[in-house]
């Protein structure tokens, strides 16, 4: 396992406290080390061992280079592609996708009642009810979905019924975790 790099703020940026998923302006040149870089967000340990969220809009405040997402906008909007950018999506603390998660319990895609393009409704849950981050992540699929050619609109909704539990997880990111039963 590498380092973790250490960052000092550049300038004054508003950051999400994790897992408490509020907001707060942290001062140029508060320090910290990045835990991981997954969906364009960056996780940050501050020196007080406070993680935090860093938008990826915000990137440029630690140094590093804001990342611009390309979307294709070949072909038709297909489940394929929602999919795609849901795995796009990512959990603060834990270093896989929403979808490899098992976050996503259900995905609708609709022709609306007027206009063009697509609807999109997700449910979907988190690791813990109590996890403050759940506006977070239901605000990043948002993003990342009407950002799909062709989307209409897109509803999430937060369920906890039936709660998440590590048996939801894919094969695939349980052995990436190292989890094995």
């Amino acid at each position: 396992m590498r380092e973790p790099e250490e960052v000092t703020f550049s300038r004054e940026t508003v950051v999400v406290l994790i897992p408490d998923g509020v907001t707060q302006a942290l001062p140029e040149g508060t320090r910290g080390w990045v835990m991981q870089v997954l969906g364009g967000a960056t996780t940050v340990q501050l020196e007080t061992r406070r993680l935090v969220r860093v938008a990826a809009e915000d990137a440029d405040a630690i140094g590093r280079e804001v990342e611009q997402h390309e979307v294709d906008d070949d072909g038709p909007l297909t489940p394929e592609r929602v999919w795609d950018a849901l795995r796009t999506c990512y959990d603060p603390e834990i270093p896989l996708n929403i979808v490899e998660l098992g976050l996503i319990y259900e995905l609708k895609l609709l022709e609306p009642e007027e206009g063009e393009g697509v609807d999109i409704e997700v449910v979907m849950t988190l690791t813990a009810p109590g996890c403050g981050m759940g506006q977070v992540l239901a605000d990043d699929v948002q993003a990342k979905l009407v950002a799909l050619p062709g989307v209409h609109e897109v509803r999430v909704e937060l369920t906890f019924d039936p709660p998440w539990g590590p048996e939801r997880m894919s094969e695939e990111g349980r052995l990436e975790l190292g989890m094995f039963y």
